[in-house]
């Protein structure tokens, strides 16, 4: 694990995929800094963290765009396969030199809050319990970025894909207020992400009786719970995807509330996607 950590490092620092990952970064977190802390001379460096937030759409594909769909490209992987670990060290190699990349900027932005503690009263432990949502809430992403990179050979398609994901999930709340807030809208609506969650099982396991299994399941599991109670389904998406978003999850931190859940949160989504970046690679090999 450690010698793919050391090549995955080579290769962002020897291109330039780190430098622009880390120059975005700071530049968005800068301009917000720069239009909340300085000009409206506001003391809550949390809503910078809040502001630069949105720069994960562009930079988390960008760093994971090639993590493993570049391997594919050029056969490589085959190379991995005949190493002397694991498909779990090697995606962990490569999933701890993501976050290698992305601690660094981090290292620089966790200085502002000293230094505007300096020239005002700046909360630090909600600053720095924030700024810690923040690096928790990238991992989750970066940890989506790479499954989605295992899921083909085109860097450009798991770039394009990525954008759309994390797009969705930003802006998932405010698109699930325009969905039918009755009952049958709110069914209809998981039947649709029901079909959505088929569709990647079957990608994944190759196996087509399963993925419509699945969904099929649970769109009776669904269907049973309706016919049962439909009143407990009014209103329902919009809770489902606040529940579900990461960006929403990271709104209590800048709210000043240290919320656990959201942590337990975070590491669910990076183990859980993680283990589908395994479950694929797995798949390939002994295909």
């Amino acid at each position: 694990m450690t010698a793919v950590l050391r090549h995955e490092l080579r290769l962002y620092f020897h291109s330039l995929t780190a430098y622009i990952f880390g120059a975005l970064l700071l530049a968005f977190t800068g301009i917000g800094a720069m239009l909340y802390n300085i000009q409206a001379a506001v003391s809550n460096f949390e809503f910078v963290l809040s502001f630069g937030s949105f720069v994960f759409v562009i930079i988390v594909p960008i760093l994971t765009m090639r993590v493993i769909a570049e391997e594919r490209r050029q056969k490589t992987d085959q190379l991995l396969y005949s190493l002397p670990v694991t498909t779990t060290q090697v995606v962990l190699g490569k999933y701890l030199a993501l976050l290698t990349v992305y601690l660094l900027p981090l290292c620089v932005i966790s200085l502002y809050p000293l230094i505007f503690s300096q020239f005002g009263d700046v909360y630090l432990l909600t600053s720095y319990g924030s700024l810690f949502a923040f690096f928790l809430m990238g991992a989750a992403f970066l940890a989506v970025g790479v499954f989605l990179s295992s899921l083909t050979d085109n860097q450009g398609f798991a770039a394009g894909i990525g954008i759309v994901v994390i797009l969705l999930n930003y802006y998932s709340v405010a698109l699930s207020e325009y969905v039918s807030a009755t009952a049958i809208g709110s069914a209809a609506a998981l039947f649709v992400l029901f079909l959505a969650l088929g569709v990647l099982v079957r990608c994944l396991t190759g196996n087509e009786a399963l993925g419509w299994g699945v969904c099929l399941v649970l769109m009776a599991a669904v269907t049973a719970a309706y016919l049962f109670s439909p009143a407990s389904f009014e209103g329902l998406l919009p809770k489902i995807m606040a529940a579900l978003s990461l960006f929403e999850r990271f709104s209590a931190f800048v709210n000043g509330v240290f919320d656990l859940t959201a942590i337990v949160y975070y590491a669910s989504v990076i183990i859980f996607f993680l283990f589908l970046t395994v479950q694929s690679l797995e798949k390939r090999r002994y295909a």
